[in-house]
């Protein structure tokens, strides 16, 4: 049960900018994952081209560059799983400075953080959410061996199996590397929102802001980007001076 005087050490704006944080970090990816028809996210896209990448998995003979491409998918998840056992441990090491950091922060003319539970509380939240992120970029490792496994679970030409069996294998490896890619894609997105939570520690208002103009670069990454544009572009043929 949380003391009485530990209640009072957060104001109703910091409270409210908390939940303003919570609220567009779940709402934002429930917004990603949900869009249809013409507003598809460019995750979505890219999903759609891994079971493309799964279609032409069938065709091939030698499995090669099926199999680079999976490792390199998980060479980086690797590299931000470690990433994020590291900012944990300075996460940490925060923790263990409180006196220090509230010295200086009382100094700054912008103000601080009020007391050592509340500063705590921030800390402990932030291990939070970069424990999060460890947790979902591991799962992502994990998924990307099975999709490993996958890949090699497809029958080549020639082994007898017929084309619904091939293409039935290469689908169950398309849908665990869509679904690696999605848990990798959530730990990116809590490094993110990490990094507008640092603004709190400085104060609520900024937390909004900071969240908000988090939410307002993903979004654009993911519905008006460039890269997105490129992706839908029809199927017509190449201009002239393209060919030249």
């Amino acid at each position: 049960m949380v003391p009485a005087t530990l209640a009072t050490d957060f104001s109703p704006i910091d409270i409210a900018a908390l939940l303003v944080f919570v609220t567009m970090w779940v709402g934002y990816g429930l917004a990603v994952g949900r869009m249809r028809g013409r507003r598809i996210s460019l995750s979505q896209i890219m999903n759609r081209q891994r079971e493309a990448w799964a279609h032409q998995l069938v065709a091939r003979d030698n499995r090669v560059v099926d199999t680079t491409i999976n490792a390199s998918l998980q060479n980086g998840t690797a590299f931000f799983a470690s990433t994020s056992l590291i900012a944990l441990g300075g996460v940490l090491t925060l923790s263990r400075s409180s006196d220090d950091v509230l010295t200086l922060f009382g100094a700054l003319p912008f103000g601080g953080v009020a007391t050592r539970a509340t500063w705590e509380i921030k800390v402990a939240g932030l291990a939070v959410v970069f424990v999060y992120a460890f947790f979902k970029f591991a799962w992502a490792y994990r998924l990307f061996n099975y999709s490993a496994i996958l890949i090699g679970a497809v029958p080549p030409k020639g082994s007898g199996a017929s084309q619904m069996e091939m293409e039935r294998a290469a689908r169950r490896a398309a849908a665990m590397n869509v679904a690696a890619g999605g848990h990798f894609a959530r730990g990116q997105r809590a490094f993110l929102f990490a990094l507008a939570y640092l603004e709190w520690f400085v104060g609520p208002w900024l937390l909004m802001a900071t969240t908000a103009g988090v939410v307002c670069v993903m979004w654009r990454r993911q519905f008006a980007s460039d890269i997105r544009a490129a992706l839908l572009v029809e199927d017509d043929p190449w201009p002239e001076d393209a060919r030249s």
